[in-house]
């Protein structure tokens, strides 16, 4: 297995219409042995929506893991005291968290995670999920591509046509970045063609 041992925080954001190709990702992971730790923004705690509710949501997180997901920045913060991850993942990372990240606004559970697991030099992959990845948050991005222990999923514009300034990452390609990002290296080609 490709990752015994490994402790991997998996950081969901509110991106729901991504859901169903993310949690089979968090699936291969726990497949591959490692011991996976499911944190969840606050719009993914409250919401319900047409692509389900909150509860099942967290349900199907639970019975994946094995762990109730962490929903509050009290429970995120011991992340960088106790050293507790060997590499967070947030995907679907919308473009509001992306925003947050790469600004250092620290006010949900994902970003103080990531702030507390950053603290100790380890890596945080990012699978982007934003309508404005080309547009608003494309600076922001670009700050996190050129951010130390900051890896991206491959990502691309989902439909250039009628959102053309929309990018979402390439959710099954979340196994491979996981493991070239626990050696400290950014999977290539970043960029991918998404049809």
């Amino acid at each position: 297995m490709l990752l015994e041992g490994i402790k991997i925080g998996y950081a969901l954001t509110g991106s729901f219409c991504t859901f169903s190709k993310t949690i089979p990702q968090i699936e291969n992971l726990v497949k591959e042995g490692a011991e996976v730790i499911p944190i969840i923004s606050q719009a993914v705690n409250d919401f319900d929506t047409r692509f389900g509710t909150a509860e099942d949501l967290k349900a199907k997180l639970t019975k994946i893991t094995g762990k109730t997901p962490i929903s509050t920045i009290v429970e995120a913060e011991p992340f960088g005291p106790k050293a507790i991850l060997d590499i967070l993942v947030i995907a679907p990372c919308t473009g509001n968290t992306i925003a947050k990240i790469a600004n250092a606004v620290t006010d949900s559970s994902v970003t103080m995670a990531c702030k507390a697991h950053l603290r100790n030099g380890r890596p945080v992959v990012i699978a982007v999920s934003t309508n404005d990845g080309l547009s608003a948050n494309a600076k922001n991005i670009g700050i996190l591509l050129n951010t130390k222990n900051v890896y991206m999923v491959p990502f691309g514009q989902d439909d250039p046509i009628k959102k053309c300034t929309s990018l979402v990452a390439d959710f099954d390609k979340i196994l491979p970045t996981v493991v070239e990002a626990l050696k400290h290296k950014q999977i290539q080609p970043i960029l991918v063609h998404k049809n």
